[in-house]
This record gives structure tokens, sequence and C-alpha cells, in this order.
């Protein structure tokens, strides 16, 4: 590995790379486009009924499985509890990919038999749409209902809605984040996809293998483009989101990993799936299918907790989930252990299969 000849040929492969308007417009354009179009739309739909994670800390009283009950009438949710055990309710749905949730506080049934006003945390999350006021209409409409029963319409039990992981997140500071992997996964893997695959084609490694540059150097120069690519993407991303929809989103050194083992993941794999395919046809075909599932199934557009639970184990299967959700923990919540995990699980994979690329890719064919 010579540093030298590796700076000397970053130059000509970024020269080559913005010479072509559809890899500049893939990379840089269109995220810009989706983060004005999905933040003007500022919504989605969610089903009918909507789930909502319970945390009774009024020890099962009677009065609180009254309160449930009556919001379980309501048909618009799907109760499930968890207990004092989980801690902080708000963290526990960021962490678990839950759009809402509701507490009962310790002490309900004393305060409402004493005619004591009483609140309830329900959290909701933003980027869910409109599940949230679903949960919300409903809190409100099984609270309304024991206050008239109990008295006579006077506001005693009042829902106080939050939003997940904080009481300032909007739709837009979970899309931001979102987007910024997208941007991560689209421009290494199309093209190294295409590269790896047409570049055989046309003899241009081959070519390559005649000069001084090795196979690593050559690699080496591509991931640290990707790696100012990805760098470049998220701060406009983060800068249009700020400035047009007033995000709250900040790229602090917790995002950082991301914004390297993410490239070099999927440079990673865009070059094995190019190196394995006869042509370049079937590359594209190849590329499309690993790329496709991810876009639509790791939180980009969607929040995960809307979907049913087959599809959840399938985008916690997904690569790009963990560098979403390791973005949304680094860029929203703030949160370093949780930054931690996703971290180590991307940058495993991105080991694996750096050296099963470099392995598989060839500068001549066999």
């Amino acid at each position: 590995m010579n540093p030298r000849r590796v700076f000397v040929y970053f130059p000509a492969f970024v020269k080559g790379y913005i010479r072509n308007p559809l890899g500049l417009f893939f990379s840089l354009i269109f995220p810009i486009i989706l983060v004005l179009i999905f933040g003007a739309v500022f919504a989605n739909s969610g089903s009918s009924q909507v789930p909502l994670t319970v945390q009774n800390l009024d020890q099962n009283s009677p009065l609180s499985q009254e309160f449930l009950a009556l919001l379980n009438h309501t048909g618009a949710v799907s109760l499930s509890f968890v207990g004092p055990s989980v801690g902080n309710l708000s963290t526990y749905l960021s962490h678990n990919s839950l759009s809402a949730g509701l507490v009962i506080p310790s002490g309900f049934a004393y305060d409402v038999n004493h005619s004591i006003p009483v609140r309830l945390l329900v959290y909701t999350n933003p980027s869910a749409g409109s599940s949230a006021g679903i949960v919300e209409g409903a809190v409100q409409g099984a609270a309304y209902g024991m206050n008239l029963r109990i008295a006579g319409g006077t506001p005693i039990v009042n829902p106080s809605y939050l939003n997940v992981g904080s009481t300032i997140f909007t739709y837009i500071d979970y899309l931001v984040p979102g987007l910024v992997g997208f941007s991560i996964l689209v421009s290494p893997m199309f093209s190294m996809v295409n590269i790896s695959s047409t570049w055989k084609r046309d003899k241009l490694f081959r070519q390559l293998s005649l000069t001084p540059l090795t196979r690593g150097e050559w690699l080496t120069a591509t991931l640290i483009w990707y790696v100012l690519l990805a760098t470049v993407s998220a701060f406009i991303l983060v800068s249009v989101g700020k400035l047009v929809f007033g995000a709250h989103v900040t790229i602090t050194w917790l995002a950082i990993p991301f914004l390297i083992v993410g490239p070099i993941f999927f440079v990673s794999l865009g070059l094995l799936a190019g190196s394995v395919s006869s042509t370049p046809e079937s590359a594209g075909v190849v590329g499309n299918i690993i790329t496709f599932p991810m876009m639509f199934l790791s939180g980009t557009f969607f929040p995960v907790s809307l979907f049913p639970a087959y599809l959840v184990t399938v985008a916690h299967a997904l690569p790009l989930y963990y560098v979403i959700d390791g973005l949304n923990n680094a860029m929203v919540f703030n949160d370093p252990s949780a930054v931690l995990k996703d971290a180590v699980i991307v940058g495993v994979l991105a080991v694996v299969f750096a050296v099963l690329a470099a392995r598989v890719f060839s500068w001549r064919e066999k």
C-alpha cells in the first residue's frame, strides 16, 4: 500500500464521478428533493388500530383497569403492557422502535377517588403520522368517559401529550437521519455495482492492472471518496432540514462512525455484487434486489414501529436499519450507549464484507 499512489489516483476517480450527472443527482440532489417532499407532506397513513404500550404504575388498581377497559373499548388502539422495571417509558419506546405509549402514574386511583387532578403521560412519535392522532383521540375519549362517570364531566383525568424521546421532535427530525442513511446506501451501492461490472466488461480493470496502482490502493481511494460524499450529503441534508423546516438535528461526533463505516460497508457490498455478476445487466438486477428492500423496510421513509410484526423482524435483519437507527440515536437522541450498539453491528458487517469483497474482486477476469 503506497499512500502516494492512492492520492494520485483519487482526483482521477473523483473527476470521473463528478462528470457523471446521474451519479451526482442521486448522491446529492435526490435526497434533498425527498427532504422537501416528505417534509412538506408531513404525514403518512397508519393502520386503523394503533399499537399502544402501557406502563401502569398504579399496581393495576381497579380504577386504572377501568380506564384501560374504556381505552380498549374505543377499538382504536391495541394495548400491550410493560412493567416499572423498563424504567423511563419514553426511552424504552425510542429504543424499541415503538410509536406510542401511555403511563398511568402511581396513586392514580387515590387521586381520582379524592377528586385530585391526575395527569396521564401519552407518548407519540411524530414520524408515525396519523397514528399519533388516533392514540391521542382514544386516550382523550377514555379520559372524558371516566370524568363523566366519576365527576360529572369535571376534568380530573387529564392526558398530557409528549413525543417519544423528547417533547420537541417532529416528523422532519426523524426524516433527516433516515435520508442521510438513504444517501449512505444509494451512492456507494449503485455506483460500485455499476463500476465493478462495467469496468470489468470494458477491460478497464485490466488496464489498471498494468499500472503501479494496486487493488488495495484503488479500493482505498474509492472508499475515501464515498466517505467524503456521505459527509457532504449529511451536512447538506441537515442544513436543508434546519433552514427550511426547523429540524432539531445535529451532526455530532456520535454520527461520525456511521458516516465512515456505512459507506465502507455499502462500497464492499456493491463491489461484491458487481464482481460475482457475469454482466452489467445481471449486476443491476442483483443490486436492485439488495437495495430496494433496504430502502423501504429500514425506517427511511416509514417508521418501523408501524410495520406488522413479521416485517419488524425483517427490518432488524437489514444492515441499513442499524445505520439509520444509529444516526437517529446520534443526531436526535444523543444516546452514546445506543449509538455504540448500532456502530458495533455496522462495523462488524463492514469488516466482514470488506474482506469478502477483497477476496472476490480481481483486476482480471478468471
